[in-house]
């Protein structure tokens, strides 16, 4: 049975869920106290999870080398990225902002070479290319003898920001578990055995990214929080109304159960049954998933050429994991 594959193929689904309800959620209470709420519901969930399966309601053996790294990529993937991708949505929508991240796989094969000296092979640099021309098809449009974009500026701006910053706080994060792996080796610890005491006895190998997930949360939260009530304007009482509209905390919820929790957690179990490469090219499918639900649930209409392009590239990311 293709348990790998098929896991894989539920991340992306689930990816699919979180980026539509993100969406609505964005644009009903802004991307500052989605993205606060968000933080704090998953700091809840990965609490729970750290303190089921490694004895502690936090990340337990990491070093200082390891917080730095995961700080940093927090704040990259997370405050920055986040913020930009919730943005994307606004102007752009869930659908067109998914394909921007598409951005982030060639982003991590160059930040990965620069920082940490890994070979780009000349398919990843075809795949570079195969990525942005389906990205271009997708956005371009024309009209009589001119090319012009058929989305908003602003809109592209945050989503390729939204693409370059998790692909970079992506090798950010691989950076900080090596430090983890290492502060790990140095106490002792076998990682393929459990934490004495842990409820929940999983192999600590599986728990770490949990736990780097959970660095990585903090600075997201507190980057959230300080943008949102230092230098937003009316922030407070904006959030005040964020909690209390209803329909969107259960949209932020739902972004929160099958992103950052089910999605995080499904993605590394998959990886135990297939190849990385498998795994990721089949989560890279969201762009093309998410075509359907939002035409039919936000009542979009799709150009033949959007369906092209995403299609065009999922291909380009496919050829980063040949």
């Amino acid at each position: 049975m293709l348990i790998g594959e098929t896991i894989a193929l539920f991340v992306a689904v689930a990816w699919t869920a979180t980026a539509l309800f993100a969406e609505v959620g964005s644009k009903r209470m802004g991307s500052l106290p989605l993205n606060v709420v968000r933080m704090s519901m998953s700091l809840i969930l990965l609490a729970i999870t750290m303190w089921l399966t490694m004895g502690a309601p936090w990340p337990r053996f990491a070093d200082r080398s390891t917080w730095f790294w995961l700080l940093m990529s927090g704040v990259v993937g997370y405050v920055v990225g986040d913020y930009c991708l919730m943005q994307g949505y606004i102007y752009i929508g869930s659908r067109f902002g998914q394909l921007f991240m598409t951005l982030s796989a060639p982003t991590a094969a160059i930040a990965g070479r620069l920082l940490l000296g890994e070979q780009m092979r000349p398919l990843a640099i075809a795949g570079m290319v195969i990525t942005l021309t389906g990205i271009a098809i997708s956005i371009l449009s024309k009209k009589e003898s001119t090319v012009s974009l058929s989305l908003p500026p602003k809109g592209i701006f945050y989503a390729v920001m939204a693409g370059l910053c998790q692909g970079l706080g992506l090798v950010l994060s691989k950076m900080g578990l090596q430090h983890y792996d290492a502060a790990l080796a140095a106490a002792g610890l076998d990682t393929a055995a459990p934490v004495a005491g842990a409820l929940l006895p999983l192999p600590l190998y599986i728990c770490v990214p949990f736990a780097a997930t959970m660095i990585r949360a903090l600075i997201g939260l507190a980057g959230f929080a300080t943008l949102l009530l230092v230098f937003a304007h009316n922030g407070r009482q904006r959030l005040n109304h964020a909690i209390h509209d209803r329909k969107a905390m259960w949209c932020v919820l739902g972004s929160t159960v099958f992103g950052p929790f089910i999605g995080v957690s499904a993605s590394l179990l998959a990886t135990q049954y297939t190849s990385t490469g498998i795994a990721q090219t089949l989560f890279a499918l969201t762009p093309v998933l998410i075509i359907a639900p939002a035409a039919l649930l936000f009542h979009q209409k799709v150009a033949p050429r959007e369906v092209l392009g995403a299609i065009i590239s999922v291909a380009g990311v496919a050829l980063f994991f040949v």
